[in-house]
Order: C-alpha cells, then structure tokens, then sequence
C-alpha cells in the first residue's frame, strides 16, 4: 500500500528533467571547464617540456662557392648548394617580398596560425592532401628543425616550438634563419645560392623586381625552376610576380613608382649549358689550392661555407674557350689537345686556364697536369748561366706542363723575377678573411739575362728576333702583320709531317700567355695514351696563332674598356 502510495507520488520523467536541468548543466559545465582545465595545463606543460631541436645537419652544411678576380659566381663544390648570409645582406625589399608571397602577418603574429593548423589537422584525419599555409615560423621549424612527416604529432610539435621560438628569438632572426634554409629550385638552399642560381648575382645585389620573383618561387620551387627556359612556366610564374609586387605595394613596402618600374626580369638559362662544365677545370685547381692553404682537405672545404676568391678572368676564360674548341680534331683514333695558360708578370695570378674541351670526357687538366715536349720552346734560354730557383729546374725540363712554361716566360716579362703561380687570391668565412695571397717574388734572372733571353724569343712586346717552329726551318722570314710580328714565338718538337707539339708564347707588362697543341692515342695497354702526330689540316701552327692573338685582343680590349676615355 505503501509503495504504491510512492510510485503514485513520483513526479513525471519531463518534470524530473526540468527540475534537474540546472543541475545537470552545471555538472557539464564542470565537466567542460575541467577538461580545458586539464587541455591547458596539458600544453603548458608540453611547452615548457619541448625543447628547440638544434637543426638538421643538412640544413646546416654549406657549399663553398669560388668567384673570378671581379667577384663573378664561377661555380661552387659541396654536397648542399647553400650558403648563410646575415639579414643585414638581403635588401629589405627583397625581405618584404618574401613576406607579402608567404606570411604577411609575420611581424606580428604568435609564430602560428589557428587557422592553418585545424585545417592541417583535419586534412591528417580525413586521409586529404597535405595542407600549406603556415606561417614563415612554422615553414623555418619544419624545413630546419623537424622531420619532413605529415602527422598530428609532427603538427603539434611544430606548432610547440613555433610558439616558443617566436617568444626566445626576434622576428630578424627568425627571417634570417628561414631565408638561409628555404628551398628554392634549381638545387639552391637559401637566399644566397637561389640569387646565384637564378641570376648569377649576390643575394645583395638583388632588384625590387628578382626579390620579387624569387618570393614567388617559392610556392612550388620545383616548378618554377625551369622559368625563363619554358614558356608556359614562365608565364604562370609571372602572374604570381604581379601578385606579390601589387601586395607589397599595398603595404607600402615599395613605392607606387617602384611598382610601376617593376618588369619581370630575365632568368639564368636552366639547366646550366657547356660553359658551366668548362669551369669546373677552373675549380678543380682553386679547390686544391685553397684546401692547401688552409690546411684542410677538400672535402671539409667544400662543406664549410668559404667564399674563394679566384685569380681568373671569366671574360678571357669564355674567349679561351670559344677559340680552342674551333680546332676540329685529328683522324680517327687520334686526340688534339689545346691547353692555353695567361698569368701575371711580377705577381703569378692565373688569369686563364684552359685544360681540355670536356671536362665530363676529360677531367684531367692538360694545363696544369699536362707534361708536353719543350722542343724548341725553351732554347732562348740555353745560354742563360745564372739562373736561381726554380727556374733552372725548369730549364733543363724536356717536359714541362704549360703552366710551367709560362712562369718562365712571366720572369723574362717581370725582368728577371720569378713568382710562383697561384690561383687563389682570397679566402673568405662569415664575411670574414681567413686566407689572402702573397706572392713570393725571386730575382732568379739578373735583367741582362731576362732581356737577352726576351730578345732571342721575340715572345716581348718589341720584338729583336723570333723564334719560329723547328719544322720551318730556323731564321725563317716572317710577314709583316702577322701573329709572330707582334710578338709570339712560335716552338715545338718536331717538324713537317712529324710535328708532335706546337708552343705559342707571347707577354708584355701585363700577361704572360701560352698556347700548347699536342695529340696522342690510345696506347697499347688499356687506359695509357702515347704522343701521336698533330693533323696537317688545319695547320697546328696557324691555330696556337689565332687563339693566341684571339686572347691578345681580348685582353687588350677589356684593358682599353677598364681605362676608359
């Protein structure tokens, strides 16, 4: 009776539910706070327990990159095409343009964003494709401090230390961090290497207009690299430079007057054509050099980060090479060799070095490495007595590389002093000189002797006699106007139909040149070459003239151009 007198009296479930609505939403708000309670201190925790990664070491590697005498990139060596410049070397322009392409409230976000984040996550969970749209800050975590992984984890992480690093560190070093490590095509790690790669000059130097299209480069970097060599490319590449320019001159980073002076400039060709390879004899030897003098091996040079600073004239280079590549070859089974070396008098800078016509087929440098029979080439000097040195040793050689024959020829042009040569002029880390040549001069000829040996040659600028090819008989007439008049002596081994070698020397005050033709064939043991006989056609002679004379006038042209009117 009693029970059923309480099962009458109990409320209905709608009335329970009303009269304990209250209740039950404060236990949920409990509930709830509790949990963001716990989510934050969670992350708090998880902040203060992570820790900022040192980066990858890849990321920290360095190429070593080697310029010509005027500062003209040559090439570089190392396993990362990278260089660290300070923010105090990149233009702001060139700063503010990257900004505007990927973050344009990088000055004053948290080193996140929110947005960018949740839809990363999401697009983890639902199996999408990756998401962009981070911030500079978290593009520098995730490039230099953290592994490549798309996961929540990985995610959280980054956004962990992006927080941290945007309150330890300023925003300028946040930026210089991230410009040194961003990819941007063409093999070119950061800033410095992308203004190289892309238009052959310093990230310093750098235009409103290239800043601008590097910015834009790094969208999709290994799209954009073939600009200026593929048309549609190009094109989509130039839309996206619109973009950034109009951006920045809406934040006043450029004037309206820069905007509207802004064309879209034009691109290194890509890949890199034959002239690039050609060079790579240039830093074969600079590379060595440089390892040498600093006491290093090459390995640990190429990935130290140097600034070499070579004694060469890529100008004189280019005209080496165009002109000792004209020379079509020799029959079938036979190889013509043309090695050219140009050096200062009095201080042994190499400003030419031209070592082989492929460097892919031939990497062994005839210039340098290259022992060619003297002939007749060394006879002006038979009756010097008092030679210091190394030049005596040098003399009695019936082999000597071209570049050692020039040094002898560079003494009689610097009256009798001899200078070592060298290819490495400076050395440079962090903007700082680790290394700088000083030559060693020797008076190794008295100045009677330097001139009685110039005049026997008729190699000098005013030239007494001249020394011709033993194959066209000595004291042979020589017409006015012609390549030995203004001054090269002409030598060798052999004569006629056995000329197995061609020298070609000429100097003045300024440089010393030499040109050697030689050929040889495949010996009969696998891998060895013997001397073989220079072609008739075209005459050995005639050619070590012209590419002489062609450098001469080069030489002088360039000289003309420096002094000016």
């Amino acid at each position: 009776m009693l029970s059923r007198r309480r099962h009458r009296e109990r409320a209905p479930l709608r009335i329970r539910f009303r009269r304990n609505r209250g209740r039950r939403l404060r236990r949920l708000l409990y509930a709830f706070l509790t949990l963001l309670a716990t989510l934050c201190a969670a992350a708090v925790v998880a902040y203060h327990l992570t820790s900022i990664p040192k980066p990858h070491p890849e990321t920290v590697t360095q190429s070593t990159v080697f310029l010509d005498a005027d500062g003209a990139y040559l090439g570089r060596r190392g396993p990362v095409d990278r260089q660290d410049i300070p923010l105090s070397a990149v233009p702001r322009h060139v700063q503010e343009a990257v900004i505007a392409a990927e973050n344009r409230s990088f000055r004053t976000d948290s080193g996140i964003s929110p947005k960018a984040i949740t839809r990363a996550a999401l697009a983890t969970l639902t199996g999408g494709d990756p998401q962009g749209g981070s911030t500079i800050t978290q593009q520098y975590v995730k490039n230099a401090l953290l592994s490549p992984e798309h996961s929540l984890a990985r995610k959280a992480r980054e956004a962990l230390i992006a927080i941290k690093l945007d309150r330890t560190r300023t925003k300028d070093e946040i930026l210089e961090g991230y410009l040194d490590t961003v990819y941007f095509g063409r093999g070119a790690a950061g800033i410095q290497s992308a203004a190289r790669n892309y238009f052959g000059v310093d990230a310093k130097s750098l235009t409103v207009a290239q800043g601008a299209a590097l910015a834009s480069i790094l969208n999709i970097p290994s799209y954009y690299e073939k600009a200026g060599s593929d048309p549609k490319v190009t094109a989509k590449l130039e839309n996206r430079w619109e973009w950034v320019l109009d951006a920045m001159a809406a934040s006043g980073s450029i004037t309206a007057k820069q905007r509207a002076a802004a064309r879209f400039p034009a691109f290194r060709f890509y890949p890199p054509g034959e002239t690039e390879g050609q060079r790579q004899y240039l830093i074969d030897v600079a590379a060595k050099e440089a390892a040498d003098r600093l006491g290093i091996t090459e390995d640990r040079l190429a990935s130290g980060g140097y600034s070499v600073t070579t004694t060469f004239d890529l100008a004189l280079q280019d005209s080496a090479t165009q002109l000792a590549q004209k020379h079509p070859g020799g029959e079938k089974g036979v190889r013509v060799h043309t090695a050219v070396v140009g050096m200062v008098p009095g201080d042994g800078a190499v400003r030419v070095l031209y070592g082989g016509s492929d460097y892919a087929r031939q990497s062994f440098n005839d210039a340098v490495s290259g022992a060619v029979e003297a002939g007749t080439a060394l006879d002006p000097f038979s009756e010097v007595e008092h030679a210091g040195e190394p030049l005596s040793k040098l003399l009695k050689k019936p082999a000597p590389t071209p570049l050692e024959l020039a040094s002898v020829y560079a003494t009689v042009a610097a009256d009798g002093k001899y200078t070592g040569p060298y290819t490495v002029a400076r050395i440079t880390k962090e903007g700082r000189t680790v290394y700088r040549a000083r030559p060693d001069v020797r008076q190794v000829l008295d100045e009677k002797e330097a001139l009685v040996a110039g005049a026997r040659s008729g190699a000098g600028p005013t030239p007494v006699a001249v020394a011709v090819d033993a194959g066209a008989g000595a004291g042979a007439d020589v017409a006015a106007g012609s390549a030995e008049a203004k001054g090269f002596a002409i030598a060798g081994a052999g004569g006629g139909i056995t000329r197995r070698t061609v020298w070609t020397t000429g100097y003045d005050g300024r440089l010393a040149l030499t040109v050697a033709l030689f050929a040889d064939r495949a010996g009969s043991k696998k891998g060895t070459t013997v001397p073989a006989q220079l072609p008739n056609e075209p005459s050995p002679t005639e050619f070590a003239q012209r590419v002489a004379a062609g450098i001469w006038d080069a030489t002088a042209s360039k000289g003309e151009a420096k002094d000016g009117p």
